[in-house]
């Protein structure tokens, strides 16, 4: 598949709210090329720009972002900032709030609930918007999250967040956030090599919620980057489509269900290329139920 012709509309679209996104978005944890997120990304500022500017012309409408993703050098909501406002009508940027850092980088207390308006705006400064269209709460570790969605659903209620989800959420939170307002994503890790989300990726589909997974290329390797000694199944489906192993990861993600967002995160203008590309491979079922006997092994 050439360039030319990519386009994450090739993968479908699904609902987030009133707002709707192609289900290939773009994931900006390593644009910053900071030693918390760093996974091999560039610390060139032009090239991260770039890359940002080409996902949208490549019909990503659907960016996911943190303000603690930043390093030294580099903060993945300024470069959005810089990069595409203003903003395209329909492009749908996703936050998540809960996690903090500090000046230096080390991570500190996580936000108390009366601390998440304080984040929210921070976001809102730095990506230059007067609202935000999803922030997704991330779990740190608590039981109960009511009190931090509810928190968040105030915000909500004042006009500064459009949609709210869930980040690291056992079922048992899903549960908490929809007693008090719309829950539109979960966002969890799941993959290939990390099959213990399904009980989550079924639950939203039974409510028809978007399932955002993340790290689902990076597997095993997680942070650190690109698997290590990669699967033979992968690379013999890969083989058969002519494709790379990540492309044929991110494909059979998308594979899992229609309500299944995919946010790969590059610093790499080839990468994005292909990315965006996997969102038009479509598996056969003995390649999926190939790939699936993969995590049914690792789990």
């Amino acid at each position: 598949m050439t360039s030319h012709t990519v386009s994450a509309a090739d993968s479908g679209t699904w609902p987030l709210g009133d707002l709707t996104v192609n289900r290939i978005g773009f994931g900006g944890m390593r644009l910053t090329g900071s030693a918390a997120f760093h996974q091999g990304t560039p610390s060139d500022r032009g090239q991260a720009i770039a890359v940002l500017r080409r996902a949208v012309d490549l019909g990503v409408n659907h960016i996911d972002t943190a303000a603690f993703y930043f390093s030294r050098l580099r903060s993945a909501n300024e470069l959005i900032n810089s990069a595409l406002a203003p903003y395209a009508d329909g492009l749908v940027i996703a936050t998540k709030v809960g996690p903090a850092r500090n000046l230096s980088g080390e991570w500190a207390e996580p936000a108390r609930p009366d601390q998440l308006r304080g984040q929210v705006e921070e976001n809102l400064r730095q990506l230059g918007r007067d609202h935000l269209d999803v922030v997704n709460l991330r779990v740190m570790g608590q039981d109960s999250i009511s009190e931090h969605f509810g928190a968040l659903a105030e915000l909500r209620e004042a006009g500064l967040v459009r949609h709210l989800g869930v980040s690291g959420a056992r079922l048992e939170h899903l549960a908490q956030a929809e007693a008090i307002a719309p829950v539109v994503c979960v966002q969890n890790q799941f993959g290939l090599d990390a099959p213990d989300g399904e009980e989550m990726l079924r639950a939203c589909a039974a409510r028809g919620i978007a399932f955002v997974p993340f790290f689902s290329i990076a597997g095993e390797g997680r942070e650190a980057g690109a698997v290590r000694g990669e699967h033979d199944a992968v690379l013999a489906v890969a083989r058969e489509h002519g494709a790379s192993p990540a492309q044929i990861r991110l494909a059979w993600t998308l594979h899992q269900g229609t309500h299944v967002l995919a946010i790969p995160g590059t610093g790499n203008p080839d990468h994005l290329v292909d990315n965006v590309a996997a969102g038009a491979l479509r598996l056969t079922e003995e390649q999926f139920q190939l790939l699936d006997s993969i995590g049914r092994s690792a789990s």
